[in-house]
Protein backbone atom coordinates (compact mmCIF):
# COMPACT_ATOMS: atom_id res chain seq x y z
CA UNK A 1 0.00 0.00 0.00
CA UNK A 2 1.26 3.59 -0.61
CA UNK A 3 1.06 5.82 2.11
CA UNK A 4 1.43 9.78 1.82
CA UNK A 5 2.28 11.84 5.45
CA UNK A 6 1.58 15.44 5.42
CA UNK A 7 1.78 17.70 8.76
CA UNK A 8 1.44 21.23 9.87
CA UNK A 9 3.37 22.92 12.91
CA UNK A 10 6.27 22.29 14.92
CA UNK A 11 9.56 20.24 14.50
CA UNK A 12 7.69 17.37 16.85
CA UNK A 13 4.94 16.96 14.34
CA UNK A 14 7.77 16.23 12.06
CA UNK A 15 9.64 13.87 14.28
CA UNK A 16 6.39 11.86 14.81
CA UNK A 17 5.46 11.59 10.94
CA UNK A 18 9.19 10.26 10.36
CA UNK A 19 8.48 7.74 13.16
CA UNK A 20 5.19 6.79 11.52
CA UNK A 21 6.53 6.66 8.36
CA UNK A 22 9.61 4.08 9.37
CA UNK A 23 7.29 1.82 11.48
CA UNK A 24 4.71 1.77 7.87
CA UNK A 25 7.88 0.78 5.92
CA UNK A 26 8.75 -1.88 8.46
CA UNK A 27 5.44 -3.74 7.93
CA UNK A 28 5.62 -3.30 4.21
CA UNK A 29 4.19 -0.50 2.98
CA UNK A 30 5.62 2.59 0.62
CA UNK A 31 5.84 6.10 1.55
CA UNK A 32 5.44 8.35 -1.11
CA UNK A 33 5.04 11.85 -2.39
CA UNK A 34 2.54 11.29 -4.70
CA UNK A 35 -1.04 12.64 -3.20
CA UNK A 36 -2.38 11.27 -5.74
CA UNK A 37 -1.54 7.46 -5.70
CA UNK A 38 -2.15 6.95 -1.98
CA UNK A 39 -4.58 4.58 -0.30
CA UNK A 40 -3.85 5.93 3.57
CA UNK A 41 -3.38 9.45 3.70
CA UNK A 42 -2.11 10.48 7.34
CA UNK A 43 -2.34 14.18 8.45
CA UNK A 44 -0.68 15.32 11.73
CA UNK A 45 -2.44 18.56 12.43
CA UNK A 46 -1.55 21.88 14.69
CA UNK A 47 -3.81 24.16 17.19
CA UNK A 48 -1.32 26.29 18.15
CA UNK A 49 -3.15 29.30 17.18
CA UNK A 50 -6.54 29.70 15.62
CA UNK A 51 -4.89 30.23 12.28
CA UNK A 52 -2.92 27.00 12.54
CA UNK A 53 -6.47 25.11 13.36
CA UNK A 54 -8.41 26.88 10.19
CA UNK A 55 -5.18 25.61 8.40
CA UNK A 56 -5.61 22.36 9.58
CA UNK A 57 -9.41 22.32 8.15
CA UNK A 58 -8.47 23.47 5.46
CA UNK A 59 -5.34 21.03 4.52
CA UNK A 60 -8.23 18.02 5.28
CA UNK A 61 -10.80 19.38 2.46
CA UNK A 62 -7.89 19.87 0.26
CA UNK A 63 -6.19 16.31 0.22
CA UNK A 64 -10.26 15.10 0.54
CA UNK A 65 -10.41 16.48 -2.72
CA UNK A 66 -7.36 16.17 -4.55
CA UNK A 67 -7.70 12.17 -3.83
CA UNK A 68 -11.56 11.09 -2.33
CA UNK A 69 -10.64 7.59 -2.30
CA UNK A 70 -7.66 7.68 -0.08
CA UNK A 71 -8.76 6.60 3.67
CA UNK A 72 -8.01 9.76 5.65
CA UNK A 73 -6.30 9.35 9.39
CA UNK A 74 -5.91 12.68 11.18
CA UNK A 75 -3.98 13.00 14.51
CA UNK A 76 -2.23 16.29 16.19
CA UNK A 77 -3.21 19.20 18.36
CA UNK A 78 -6.45 20.24 15.58
CA UNK A 79 -7.16 16.94 16.43
CA UNK A 80 -7.16 16.52 19.77
CA UNK A 81 -8.43 19.91 21.09
CA UNK A 82 -11.44 19.46 18.27
CA UNK A 83 -11.81 15.55 17.96
CA UNK A 84 -15.67 15.96 17.17
CA UNK A 85 -15.19 18.34 15.20
CA UNK A 86 -12.28 16.43 12.86
CA UNK A 87 -14.09 13.14 13.06
CA UNK A 88 -16.87 15.06 11.06
CA UNK A 89 -15.05 16.89 8.29
CA UNK A 90 -15.97 15.62 5.06
CA UNK A 91 -13.47 12.60 3.92
CA UNK A 92 -12.39 11.70 7.24
CA UNK A 93 -11.89 7.72 8.77
CA UNK A 94 -10.37 8.07 11.72
CA UNK A 95 -8.85 10.65 14.25
CA UNK A 96 -6.02 9.47 16.51
CA UNK A 97 -5.51 11.52 19.60
CA UNK A 98 -2.49 12.44 20.88
CA UNK A 99 -2.06 10.08 23.35
CA UNK A 100 -2.99 7.17 21.26
CA UNK A 101 -0.05 8.52 18.61
CA UNK A 102 2.16 5.27 19.84
CA UNK A 103 -0.53 3.28 17.99
CA UNK A 104 -1.41 5.54 15.21
CA UNK A 105 0.33 2.99 12.81
CA UNK A 106 -1.23 -0.10 13.96
CA UNK A 107 -4.99 1.64 14.63
CA UNK A 108 -4.43 2.80 10.89
CA UNK A 109 -3.98 -0.65 9.29
CA UNK A 110 -6.27 -2.84 11.63
CA UNK A 111 -9.35 -0.59 11.87
CA UNK A 112 -9.03 0.70 8.50
CA UNK A 113 -8.85 -2.68 7.04
CA UNK A 114 -5.32 -2.96 5.30
CA UNK A 115 -4.00 -5.63 5.36
CA UNK A 116 -0.15 -5.63 6.43
CA UNK A 117 2.77 -7.57 4.79
CA UNK A 118 5.59 -8.83 6.94
CA UNK A 119 6.74 -10.98 4.08
CA UNK A 120 7.86 -7.53 2.30
CA UNK A 121 8.57 -5.90 5.28
CA UNK A 122 12.49 -5.74 4.76
CA UNK A 123 15.24 -2.97 4.94
CA UNK A 124 13.91 0.04 2.54
CA UNK A 125 16.16 0.74 -0.30
CA UNK A 126 15.66 4.75 0.50
CA UNK A 127 15.08 5.52 4.49
CA UNK A 128 11.40 7.70 4.70
CA UNK A 129 13.46 10.89 5.32
CA UNK A 130 14.81 10.74 1.92
CA UNK A 131 11.46 9.78 0.12
CA UNK A 132 10.05 12.75 1.88
CA UNK A 133 12.84 15.10 0.45
CA UNK A 134 14.89 15.73 3.58
CA UNK A 135 18.49 15.28 4.75
CA UNK A 136 17.89 15.86 8.01
CA UNK A 137 15.93 13.95 10.63
CA UNK A 138 13.88 15.06 13.37
CA UNK A 139 13.70 12.74 16.67
CA UNK A 140 10.97 13.32 19.22
CA UNK A 141 12.56 12.82 22.76
CA UNK A 142 9.85 13.74 24.99
CA UNK A 143 6.62 15.32 24.87
CA UNK A 144 4.08 17.13 26.93
CA UNK A 145 4.43 19.94 29.51
CA UNK A 146 4.31 20.36 33.69
CA UNK A 147 4.15 24.19 32.81
CA UNK A 148 1.64 26.24 31.63
CA UNK A 149 2.36 29.65 30.13
CA UNK A 150 -0.99 31.51 29.72
CA UNK A 151 -1.15 31.77 25.86
CA UNK A 152 -0.26 27.97 25.67
CA UNK A 153 -2.98 25.45 24.02
CA UNK A 154 -0.13 22.95 23.50
CA UNK A 155 0.16 21.89 26.77
CA UNK A 156 -3.70 20.56 26.80
CA UNK A 157 -3.45 19.08 23.72
CA UNK A 158 -0.45 17.45 24.60
CA UNK A 159 -0.65 16.35 28.50
CA UNK A 160 1.86 15.28 31.07
CA UNK A 161 5.44 14.84 30.46
CA UNK A 162 6.75 11.90 29.59
CA UNK A 163 10.64 11.03 28.32
CA UNK A 164 11.74 8.42 26.00
CA UNK A 165 14.85 5.96 27.58
CA UNK A 166 18.51 7.43 26.25
CA UNK A 167 18.85 3.80 24.92
CA UNK A 168 15.86 3.94 22.81
CA UNK A 169 17.26 7.48 21.73
CA UNK A 170 20.86 6.33 20.90
CA UNK A 171 19.39 3.43 19.73
CA UNK A 172 17.30 5.63 16.47
CA UNK A 173 20.02 8.01 16.19
CA UNK A 174 22.82 5.25 15.52
CA UNK A 175 20.16 3.56 12.72
CA UNK A 176 19.21 7.08 11.42
CA UNK A 177 23.00 7.46 10.75
CA UNK A 178 23.77 3.98 9.45
CA UNK A 179 21.14 4.96 6.91
CA UNK A 180 22.87 8.26 5.68
CA UNK A 181 21.92 10.84 8.06
CA UNK A 182 24.34 13.04 9.10
CA UNK A 183 22.32 15.48 11.33
CA UNK A 184 20.02 14.73 13.76
CA UNK A 185 17.41 17.62 15.56
CA UNK A 186 16.26 16.61 19.15
CA UNK A 187 12.45 17.74 19.80
CA UNK A 188 9.91 17.69 22.43
CA UNK A 189 7.20 19.79 23.61
CA UNK A 190 9.31 20.80 26.55
CA UNK A 191 12.72 19.45 25.58
CA UNK A 192 14.53 21.46 28.57
CA UNK A 193 11.97 19.00 30.82
CA UNK A 194 13.56 15.75 29.22
CA UNK A 195 14.13 13.12 31.92
CA UNK A 196 11.45 14.87 34.49
CA UNK A 197 10.06 11.59 34.51
CA UNK A 198 12.84 8.75 34.48
CA UNK A 199 15.93 10.85 36.48
CA UNK A 200 17.49 12.15 33.64
CA UNK A 201 18.13 15.57 32.26
CA UNK A 202 18.62 16.95 29.04
CA UNK A 203 22.30 17.27 29.61
CA UNK A 204 22.74 13.58 30.10
CA UNK A 205 20.79 13.15 27.12
CA UNK A 206 23.22 14.99 25.32
CA UNK A 207 26.46 13.59 26.40
CA UNK A 208 24.91 10.02 26.18
CA UNK A 209 24.64 10.90 22.34
CA UNK A 210 27.44 12.55 21.84
CA UNK A 211 29.52 9.83 23.61
CA UNK A 212 27.67 6.65 21.78
CA UNK A 213 27.07 7.52 18.66
CA UNK A 214 28.63 9.08 15.50
CA UNK A 215 26.32 11.19 14.30
CA UNK A 216 28.47 14.12 12.87
CA UNK A 217 25.86 16.79 13.45
CA UNK A 218 23.33 16.92 16.47
CA UNK A 219 21.16 20.08 16.59
CA UNK A 220 18.78 21.41 19.68
CA UNK A 221 15.07 22.23 18.88
CA UNK A 222 13.37 25.03 20.81
CA UNK A 223 14.65 24.94 24.47
CA UNK A 224 12.93 27.29 27.42
CA UNK A 225 15.85 29.59 28.77
CA UNK A 226 15.17 28.89 32.75
CA UNK A 227 16.44 25.01 31.85
CA UNK A 228 19.70 25.80 31.53
CA UNK A 229 22.76 25.38 34.08
CA UNK A 230 25.88 25.92 34.01
CA UNK A 231 26.71 22.30 33.05
CA UNK A 232 24.30 22.99 29.79
CA UNK A 233 26.98 25.17 28.35
CA UNK A 234 30.09 23.44 28.72
CA UNK A 235 28.35 21.13 25.94
CA UNK A 236 29.33 23.15 23.32
CA UNK A 237 32.70 22.60 23.87
CA UNK A 238 32.05 19.57 21.46
CA UNK A 239 32.05 20.71 17.67
CA UNK A 240 29.40 18.21 16.97
CA UNK A 241 26.84 20.18 18.84
CA UNK A 242 25.43 22.84 16.43
CA UNK A 243 26.41 26.35 17.81
CA UNK A 244 22.53 27.00 17.59
CA UNK A 245 19.96 27.80 20.05
CA UNK A 246 16.04 28.57 19.48
CA UNK A 247 14.87 30.35 22.86
CA UNK A 248 11.41 31.25 23.16
CA UNK A 249 11.58 34.90 24.33
CA UNK A 250 7.50 35.83 23.60
CA UNK A 251 8.33 39.46 25.02
CA UNK A 252 11.22 42.01 25.98
CA UNK A 253 8.44 43.19 28.77
CA UNK A 254 8.74 42.04 32.14
CA UNK A 255 5.04 43.15 32.96
CA UNK A 256 4.04 41.18 29.73
CA UNK A 257 6.16 38.03 30.75
CA UNK A 258 4.28 37.57 34.01
CA UNK A 259 1.18 37.87 32.42
CA UNK A 260 2.51 35.22 30.52
CA UNK A 261 3.30 33.08 33.28
CA UNK A 262 6.89 33.26 31.62
CA UNK A 263 9.75 32.16 33.73
CA UNK A 264 12.88 34.19 32.77
CA UNK A 265 12.77 37.83 32.96
CA UNK A 266 14.41 39.59 30.52
CA UNK A 267 17.95 40.39 32.53
CA UNK A 268 18.31 36.78 32.99
CA UNK A 269 17.55 36.23 29.32
CA UNK A 270 20.38 38.69 28.42
CA UNK A 271 22.99 36.74 30.67
CA UNK A 272 22.26 33.74 28.55
CA UNK A 273 22.84 35.37 25.29
CA UNK A 274 26.20 36.80 26.82
CA UNK A 275 27.25 33.30 27.89
CA UNK A 276 26.05 31.72 24.30
CA UNK A 277 27.79 34.69 22.75
CA UNK A 278 31.33 33.75 23.39
CA UNK A 279 31.40 30.80 21.79
CA UNK A 280 32.13 31.68 17.99
CA UNK A 281 29.48 32.98 15.86
CA UNK A 282 26.50 31.28 17.89
CA UNK A 283 23.09 31.92 16.52
CA UNK A 284 20.08 32.59 19.09
CA UNK A 285 16.78 32.19 17.28
CA UNK A 286 13.58 33.30 19.16
CA UNK A 287 9.48 33.75 19.15
CA UNK A 288 7.85 36.50 19.92
CA UNK A 289 4.36 37.19 20.59
CA UNK A 290 2.71 40.71 19.41
CA UNK A 291 -0.30 41.99 21.00
CA UNK A 292 -0.60 40.25 24.49
CA UNK A 293 -3.88 41.75 26.22
CA UNK A 294 -3.26 44.38 28.09
CA UNK A 295 0.11 45.33 26.07
CA UNK A 296 0.40 49.39 26.18
CA UNK A 297 2.34 51.37 24.33
CA UNK A 298 5.16 51.76 26.97
CA UNK A 299 5.30 47.91 27.26
CA UNK A 300 5.50 47.10 23.39
CA UNK A 301 8.36 50.13 23.01
CA UNK A 302 9.90 48.22 26.14
CA UNK A 303 9.67 45.02 24.16
CA UNK A 304 11.70 46.37 20.73
CA UNK A 305 14.28 48.10 22.69
CA UNK A 306 14.84 45.18 24.47
CA UNK A 307 14.66 42.57 20.97
CA UNK A 308 16.87 44.98 19.24
CA UNK A 309 19.68 44.60 22.09
CA UNK A 310 19.28 41.07 21.97
CA UNK A 311 20.13 40.92 18.02
CA UNK A 312 18.29 37.58 16.89
CA UNK A 313 19.63 36.07 13.95
CA UNK A 314 16.01 35.45 13.24
CA UNK A 315 12.26 35.78 14.84
CA UNK A 316 9.04 33.56 14.34
CA UNK A 317 6.42 36.61 14.97
CA UNK A 318 2.90 35.38 16.24
CA UNK A 319 0.03 38.02 16.55
CA UNK A 320 -1.79 37.21 19.40
CA UNK A 321 -4.99 35.09 19.53
CA UNK A 322 -7.07 34.12 21.98
CA UNK A 323 -7.77 30.39 22.06
CA UNK A 324 -10.44 28.75 24.22
CA UNK A 325 -9.29 26.71 27.00
CA UNK A 326 -6.42 29.41 27.88
CA UNK A 327 -5.86 31.39 30.87
CA UNK A 328 -4.92 34.40 28.31
CA UNK A 329 -8.08 34.31 26.93
CA UNK A 330 -9.76 35.28 29.77
CA UNK A 331 -7.54 38.43 30.49
CA UNK A 332 -8.99 42.05 30.12
CA UNK A 333 -8.30 44.81 27.56
CA UNK A 334 -7.35 43.30 24.29
CA UNK A 335 -5.20 44.99 21.78
CA UNK A 336 -7.37 46.19 18.93
CA UNK A 337 -6.34 44.70 15.85
CA UNK A 338 -4.89 47.55 14.02
CA UNK A 339 -2.38 48.34 16.42
CA UNK A 340 -1.50 44.64 16.60
CA UNK A 341 -1.39 44.73 13.12
CA UNK A 342 1.26 47.77 13.34
CA UNK A 343 3.46 46.31 16.20
CA UNK A 344 3.44 43.30 13.99
CA UNK A 345 5.08 45.31 10.46
CA UNK A 346 7.24 47.20 12.98
CA UNK A 347 8.73 43.83 14.65
CA UNK A 348 8.99 42.28 11.23
CA UNK A 349 11.33 45.34 9.37
CA UNK A 350 13.32 44.98 12.84
CA UNK A 351 14.00 41.01 12.57
CA UNK A 352 14.74 41.43 8.71
CA UNK A 353 17.46 43.89 9.81
CA UNK A 354 18.78 41.85 12.64
CA UNK A 355 18.88 38.57 10.15
CA UNK A 356 20.47 40.80 7.65
CA UNK A 357 22.99 42.08 9.87
CA UNK A 358 23.98 38.28 11.49
CA UNK A 359 24.52 37.30 8.12
CA UNK A 360 26.44 40.03 7.45
CA UNK A 361 29.01 39.41 10.55
CA UNK A 362 29.14 35.57 9.25
CA UNK A 363 30.44 37.07 5.60
CA UNK A 364 34.27 35.96 5.29
CA UNK A 365 33.93 33.07 7.55
CA UNK A 366 34.45 29.34 6.18
CA UNK A 367 31.76 26.80 7.36
CA UNK A 368 30.69 23.27 6.87
CA UNK A 369 27.79 23.13 5.03
CA UNK A 370 25.42 20.26 4.88
CA UNK A 371 23.45 20.10 1.79
CA UNK A 372 19.94 19.76 0.81
CA UNK A 373 18.67 18.10 -2.25
CA UNK A 374 16.64 21.43 -3.31
CA UNK A 375 17.56 22.73 -6.80
CA UNK A 376 16.62 25.86 -8.86
CA UNK A 377 17.63 25.79 -12.55
CA UNK A 378 19.42 29.56 -13.36
CA UNK A 379 19.37 30.83 -16.65
CA UNK A 380 23.02 30.35 -17.28
CA UNK A 381 22.45 26.54 -17.58
CA UNK A 382 24.01 25.88 -13.83
CA UNK A 383 21.89 24.58 -10.52
CA UNK A 384 21.69 26.71 -8.12
CA UNK A 385 21.70 24.41 -4.39
CA UNK A 386 20.78 25.04 -0.75
CA UNK A 387 22.71 23.92 2.44
CA UNK A 388 22.92 25.09 5.90
CA UNK A 389 25.92 25.88 8.14
CA UNK A 390 26.54 24.74 11.85
CA UNK A 391 24.89 27.66 13.29
CA UNK A 392 21.76 27.09 11.08
CA UNK A 393 22.68 29.88 7.92
CA UNK A 394 20.44 29.24 4.87
CA UNK A 395 22.96 29.24 2.23
CA UNK A 396 23.27 28.73 -1.63
CA UNK A 397 25.73 28.13 -4.20
CA UNK A 398 26.33 27.30 -8.01
CA UNK A 399 27.45 23.95 -9.25
CA UNK A 400 26.92 22.00 -12.84
CA UNK A 401 23.21 20.54 -13.67
CA UNK A 402 25.46 17.01 -13.37
CA UNK A 403 26.69 17.78 -10.17
CA UNK A 404 25.33 16.77 -6.81
CA UNK A 405 26.13 18.39 -3.32
CA UNK A 406 22.95 16.68 -1.78
CA UNK A 407 23.53 15.08 2.12
CA UNK A 408 26.99 15.86 1.44
CA UNK A 409 29.13 18.51 3.98
CA UNK A 410 32.02 20.67 2.26
CA UNK A 411 33.72 23.34 3.41
CA UNK A 412 32.90 27.14 2.22
CA UNK A 413 33.77 30.84 2.43
CA UNK A 414 30.43 32.70 2.88
CA UNK A 415 31.12 35.34 0.24
CA UNK A 416 27.84 37.35 -0.08
CA UNK A 417 24.66 38.34 2.28
CA UNK A 418 21.22 38.05 0.08
CA UNK A 419 18.91 39.26 2.47
CA UNK A 420 17.09 42.29 1.82
CA UNK A 421 19.03 42.70 -1.52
Amino acid sequence: MQIHLKTLGCRLNEAELETWAQAFQTKGHVITRDISTAQLVVINSCAVTQDAARKSRQLIHRIHRENPQAKLVVSGCYATLNADEAQNLLGVDLVVSNKDKENLVEKSLSELTFETMPAMATEPAEISLFTRGRQRAFVKVQDGCRYRCTFCIVTVARGDEVSRSIADVILEINALHAQGINEVILTGVHLGGYGSDNGENIVSLIQAILAQTDIPRLRLGSLEPWELNDEFFTLFDNPRLMPHLHLPLQSGSDAVLRRMARRCKTDEYEQILERLRKIPNFNVTTDIIVGFPSETEEEWQESVDFIQRCGFGHIHIFTYSPREGTKAATLPNPVPHEIKKQRSEQLHRLAEEMKRAFYQQNAGEIFSVLWEGQREELPNGNVQVFGYTPNYLRVTCEIKTHESLENKMTNHELTRCFIGT
